[in-house]
């Protein structure tokens, strides 16, 4: 509660709420009327898809650690957020993704959508060109995508168009701020913008708990004038019923809506990381508890769409899906140095040609 003209002697009480969204608690059991758009189909189709990205994650970290690949974002026990972005996306929306999007690009980016972000990972930015040409490349600085987000937002009402914008960020970004000065703008322009959150509990090495004060993340959307949501982020139906109803708030044209998804980082923040050392083995043990994958499986099972002879077959065509993908990858020619400069402008400017020198002579070096 607020209190409000409290120095001018009106004591008035502003109350303010966050709806919380969950189906299917982390005992796979019904906590809410299932929703009509969660159809069998609808829900096989998000358990391959969370599976193939659980698969695509440990071989991209396993290409890491041999040397195949960069530095790469695990999204372990973040793939029910992923994939609902995903599903829920429209071929006409705008995607701005941040760097552990993988679930949304598999179902967004086509066929190849594997091997491009292995590229992309292995330092060659020609695997940032797949999927809808609206949409931005991938986003590793931290919070400079929703700025990026809120732009496109308002140019696309300025043209009066329909088309919505969804951006995703981490709980860390949240803290920057590029963060509030977009969620600003989006609540006085009322954007037509879904801000997605995965909060995982963990920025890099700082838990949620020390990054804010507040009780939610959601809750900041109140200050900004911008719809706030908060769901349990390893419920893939709470996920898209939360960006659902932030499409049809958009399309009644009444502006942005912040949907905080609460999830948790199984894995390191990247494979430059190593989190035991900075949270415990039992924290982990009991997040294992509330994944996603499990969860939607044993709901499966449930409802007799699921058994164990399915389960090896998902297993295997994932797995021969991800090694053709990967085989695309290792045989496609390395990138030159200098083609790090071939999409940076539409117009060439003279002053870039001495930056290309002094990297051809730095090359010339070496």
């Amino acid at each position: 509660m607020t209190r409000l003209n409290e120095q001018a002697g009106h004591h008035a009480l502003l109350d303010f709420h966050l709806e919380y969204i969950q189906f299917v608690n982390e005992d796979s059991e019904w906590v809410a009327e299932r929703p009509s758009f969660a159809t069998d189909e609808w829900l096989l189709k998000a358990y391959e898809y969370m599976v193939l990205s659980r698969v695509f994650d440990q071989k991209a970290v396993a290409l890491q650690r041999t040397g195949q690949l960069g530095t790469f974002p695990s999204a372990l026990g973040q793939e029910a957020f992923s994939v609902a972005v995903g599903l829920e996306l429209q071929s006409a929306d705008v995607f701005v993704p941040y760097y552990r999007d993988h679930g949304t690009h598999l179902l967004r980016g086509g066929d190849n959508a594997m091997s491009n972000l292995l590229l992309y990972w292995g330092g060659d930015e020609s695997g940032s060109s797949y999927g809808p040409v609206q949409d931005f490349p991938v986003c590793v600085p931290i919070a400079t995508q929703i700025t990026h987000a809120a732009g496109a937002a308002a140019a696309l009402k300025i043209k009066g168009s329909d088309q919505l914008v969804m951006v995703t960020i981490g709980d860390g970004g949240t803290s920057k701020g590029d963060f509030f000065e977009s969620l600003n703008v989006a609540g006085v322009w009322q954007l037509p913008l879904v801000i997605l959150v995965n909060n995982n509990q963990y920025a890099i090495s700082v838990s949620r708990d020390k990054q804010c004060g507040a009780q939610t993340l959601a809750q900041k959307a109140i200050g900004a004038g911008v719809q706030g949501i908060q769901v349990d982020g390893n419920d893939v139906l709470a996920v898209s019923q939360a960006i659902n109803e932030a499409r049809t708030r958009a399309n009644e044209h009444k502006g942005a809506t912040l949907i905080e998804a609460i999830t948790y980082r199984l894995g390191d923040h990247t494979t430059a990381d190593d989190a035991s050392r900075y949270r415990s083995a039992q924290e982990v043990k009991e997040a294992w508890l509330k994944e996603p994958i499990k969860r939607l499986q044993t709901l499966l099972n449930n409802l007799n769409l699921w058994d164990s002879d399915k389960e090896k077959t998902l297993q295997a065509s994932s797995t021969n899906l991800v090694e053709e993908q990967v085989d695309i990858y290792l045989k496609t020619p390395t990138a030159s140095a200098q083609s790090m400069f071939d999409h940076l402008y539409r117009d060439w400017p003279d002053v870039m040609n001495e930056q290309l020198d002094m990297l051809a002579d730095k090359l010339e070096r070496n």
